[in-house]
Formats: structure tokens, sequence, C-alpha cells
């Protein structure tokens, strides 16, 4: 280890319902600084209702400070989220050195040591702990977690244009400094990601680590996390032009155009529920299977108008034009839904997947590639524009 004499480190911790791992986790980080650092460890609690911020107040109270480090929480009234407690904590931090990680041991602190001495030795400015640089790995994960961290990460390289492999990660070390001159706005769960896109020329170093899936305690990832983090992906982007006045790259102007055309596809259930209802009641009062049929009719008619004008930009509503268009857009919505109902009946019959978890993975595999099919022979654009 680098030589630091009495160098400050903080380590920020967020927690919400981890009384399972967090008292562990505090010793862990205790026994694995060296007695050189003095370090901090700052907990950041979001009013578990489990008791952890209670239970950190406990520990404090019983082992007081040992060997250097100091232990101290931040008792936050609501639930307002992991980015936000980073930036919490930050504000809090006396620290020149700054480390980030989480509390249920899916970062071993034992790698500390490792990622302030690649800091300090070198003259990077973000040392981040990869899992999927070489040497990296990753356990305990299901088949699903994996595909839906490749693809965020992949959404992040290609669209926010961050060269790391694992901008996703949420262990890392940073010197303070390096937040000068940009403000951090916290949404979404990756505040490494906003740091890597704000702080353009900074200098990232990524050291491989192995992540290991937390055995006590719950995930926290679920869709309103997802959420959470195409809206930061969103707002890092506009972020982006707004800096450099640049047009968007091919790979943001077609992740654009897939989310309007989702957005279409979403709507068009409205369509098809409000229309079929409207004609099954009062005062039409049609048989259900002929209302659902004008329903779907309606929507299919809705969805194309909607993409051809939104998604796909295309001005041009001419008779002959606009026809042929339309019957293409009906063939491969009745190809869509096929693909959709025979991998669903696979999904489930075959694999024995719960068939909520199959039909969104149908929805979205029919859906893409019903994208793909009208954005190249329907509307006559190139696949990756």
């Amino acid at each position: 280890m680098v030589e630091q004499g009495r160098t400050q480190v903080s380590i920020l911790v967020p927690t919400y319902n981890e009384s399972q791992n967090i008292i562990g986790l505090l010793k862990s980080v205790a026994e694995s600084l060296p007695k050189n650092i003095a370090a901090e460890t700052i907990v950041i609690d979001d009013n578990s209702p489990d008791g952890t911020g209670r239970l950190v107040e406990d520990y404090i109270r019983s082992v007081g400070k040992k060997a250097g480090q100091t232990i101290g929480i931040i008792h936050r009234r609501t639930k307002r989220g992991l980015g936000s407690a980073i930036i919490h904590g930050i504000q809090q931090a006396r620290g020149e050195t700054i480390v980030v990680m989480d509390s249920d041991f899916s970062h071993p602190p034992s790698a500390i040591p490792r990622m302030l001495e690649s800091l300090w030795q070198s003259s990077c400015d973000i040392v981040v702990a990869s899992r999927y640089t070489r040497g990296g790995a990753i356990h305990g994960w299901t088949l699903k977690r994996r595909i839906i961290s490749k693809v965020a990460t992949g959404i992040a390289k290609r669209g926010l244009g961050v060269k790391q492999d694992d901008p996703m990660s949420g262990f890392f070390a940073f010197r303070r400094n390096l937040l000068q001159g940009f403000k951090l706005d916290g949404i979404g769960y990756k505040m490494l990601l906003e740091m890597l896109v704000k702080a353009r020329g900074a200098s990232v170093k990524e050291i491989p680590y192995t992540f290991t899936d937390r055995r006590l305690g719950d995930s926290k990832l679920g869709a309103g996390t997802m959420v959470d983090y195409l809206r930061s992906v969103w707002r890092l982007y506009r972020f982006g032009r707004a800096r450099s006045r640049q047009e968007p790259r091919a790979s943001v102007r077609f992740a654009s155009k897939a989310a309007r055309f989702y957005t279409v596809g979403a709507t068009g259930l409205l369509v098809n529920y409000l229309f079929s209802a409207m004609l099954a009641g009062w005062p039409a009062d049609m048989w259900y299977l002929h209302a659902n049929l004008a329903g779907i009719a309606a929507s299919v008619s809705t969805n194309f108008a909607l993409n051809k004008h939104w998604t796909f930009e295309d001005r041009d509503f001419g008779a002959a034009r606009t026809v042929s268009q339309y019957g293409k857009f009906v063939l491969f919505s009745s190809a869509g839904a096929l693909v959709q109902l025979g991998m669903v009946y696979h999904l489930v019959e075959g694999h024995a997947l719960e068939y909520p978890v199959a039909l969104v993975l149908a929805v979205l595999t029919a859906s893409f590639g019903n994208f793909i099919l009208n954005k190249k022979l329907t509307f006559k654009e190139k696949i990756w524009s």
C-alpha cells in the first residue's frame, strides 16, 4: 500500500433494510483497511423499516473509535433513492478520497485497499471495481439478471459514449476534487455513470473484482429501478447534447426511435381497450368478439399513423404510398402477434417459465422484430440509424 500517513478516506454505504448485513459489513471494512489510513465509514440510511439505522447507532456506541476509523450515520426521513443517498453522503464526507459501495457484501471490503492503492499510485481520478474487465467475475446471478445488466451496460456504452467495461458498477473510488465544475443529479441507481458522463476527460482505471450476489436480505432491483435508470440515461444524453451541440449518434437515434415505437404500442393497448369497451356497451351493444376485432383494427390504424408521423417522421401521406405502408404494417403486426403467441407457448410449456415473465419476453421480442421490419421495409430506413 502506498504510504499515505493520515490520509482521510470516506467510505459511503447507502442502506435500506440491510439489518442482516450492515454490522458484519462495518466490521469487515474496519478489518480490511490498513492501520495507516484514517478513514470514516458513513452509513446513509433511508429510514429502513427493519431498524438498520438503530442497529448502526447501537454499534457505534458499543465500539466507539477504533484503529483510526470512525463510523457515522445519516438518518433520512424517507426512502429517497440510492443516488440521492450517495450525494447526501458526499456532502457530509470529510475525506479527499471517497469510496462508494453496497452494504450487502456483493462488494467485498477486501478490495478497498487495492482500489485506494490504484488511485493514489496513478494519476487517475476514478478507480472502478469492474465485473466485466479482464479478471472480473459475477457469482450467483440468474440468467435474467445477467441479461438485464448486459443490456443496461450496452445502453450506457453505446447511447452515452462511455468507454469503460463496467460503467454500471456501484463500487468505485474517486478524488473529491473531481466533482468541481458540475452538479450531480442523483437520478437512478448508478452514480458512477453520471460521473463518467459529466466529468469528461477524467482519467479512469478499472480493476477486476468478483461480484457475489447477496446471501441475506432482498434485492432492490425492480421495475421502478429500471424506469429510474432509463430516466437517468435520457437526462445524461440531453446533458451531453447540450454540451457538445452535436447531432446524436446513430445508436442514440436508433434507441430513440425504438423507444417511440414501444410508446406507440403502449398507447395502442389503450385505444384497443377503449374502442372495444365502447362498441360492446351501450348504445352500440355489439357482440364482444366483433367489438374486440374492431378495437384491434382501430389500435393498428392509430399505431400506424403515430409511427409514420412521430416515430419514423414520414410526412408524406400520399394515397398510394400510405396504403402500401399500411398494408405492410398490418402484415408485420400480424406476424408479430403469431411470434408472440408461439414464444409464450414455447417458454411456458417447454421451459416451465412463469407466464408473466414469458409474456414480457415474448412481447419485447415480437415488438422489436416488428420495429426492425417496419423500419427497414415499411418506412425504408437504414436499420442502424
